[in-house]
């Protein structure tokens, strides 16, 4: 029995589910988008897709996953945050994924301001810690965004004229 039809479409739903990924938190978004794109090559015996194609698209998922984690750091770093608001942006963001949208907006703002605020520092400077966190964690998500589709386009660039 052939399965590569059902091959394709896992492959189909790893890469939307890391496209998803991206922007939440839950999910290592760019691996899932990988393992999609190698799943969809091997079903076609990578025919289309060969090992020159595997290897730039696996540096860009490494290149993403940097990224997205110097972002963040940059983010609090640029903005004085201690370990505790690096701590609380991140459980601020694993409990704000089970609120939805708001939840992942608020949340590592939230955090991070908790976290720097319970390290003993004013109102204003935790806020100011809040900010540049999330918005360092924005700019990570967008980045490992960009890189998805610059992956999807060297995975469709590459399976078109394979």
């Amino acid at each position: 029995m052939d399965y590569t039809a059902l091959f394709y479409v896992l492959s189909g739903l790893l890469i939307v589910a890391g496209v998803a990924g991206t922007v939440l938190p839950a999910l290592p978004g760019v691996p899932l988008v990988f393992a999609g794109m190698l799943l969809a090559a091997w079903a076609d015996g990578f025919h289309r897709i060969g090992a020159f194609t595997i290897a730039v698209l696996a540096l860009l998922t490494l290149l993403a996953l940097v990224a997205d984690f110097a972002a963040g750091m940059l983010g609090a770093k640029r903005v004085g945050a201690s370990k505790l608001a690096l701590l609380g942006a991140a459980l601020g963001t694993l409990f704000g994924v089970f609120l939805g949208l708001p939840g992942l907006i608020v949340g590592p703002f939230a955090g991070a301001l908790i976290g720097e605020w319970l390290h003993g520092r004013n109102l204003a400077h935790a806020s100011k810690v809040g900010v540049g966190t999330w918005l360092g964690m924005v700019f990570g998500a967008l980045l490992k965004l960009v890189l998805s589709f610059v992956m999807l386009g060297v995975f469709a660039f590459a399976w078109l004229i394979g």
